[in-house]
């Protein structure tokens, strides 16, 4: 379930991937290593420039079993948040 704008902005993320700069594939090789970083119930967010990360992070969490909660569009960036379920 995605969460609104609002919700996504009042999230305190447990863990931040900054991979803003970094072209496809490395925000999906950040956010697939500082997963383990992660605990179960906690939230990652991750930063990135490239457009490709709001089709491939969603689609990475899903196949890997995670909540993809959602992303905000920033100036000049997004950020995406994937809650650990597993």
């Amino acid at each position: 379930m995605f969460m609104t704008t609002a919700e996504l902005q009042n999230i305190k993320a447990d863990k931040v991937v900054d991979a803003r700069g970094v072209s496809c594939p490395g925000p999906i090789m950040a956010a697939k290593k500082a997963i383990a970083d992660v605990k179960v119930g906690e939230v990652m967010e991750i930063l990135a420039t490239d457009s490709g990360s709001q089709r491939d992070i969603p689609a990475w969490a899903r196949k890997m079993g995670h909540e993809f909660l959602g992303v905000v569009e920033e100036a000049g960036y997004w950020k995406l948040y994937v809650k650990r379920m597993k």
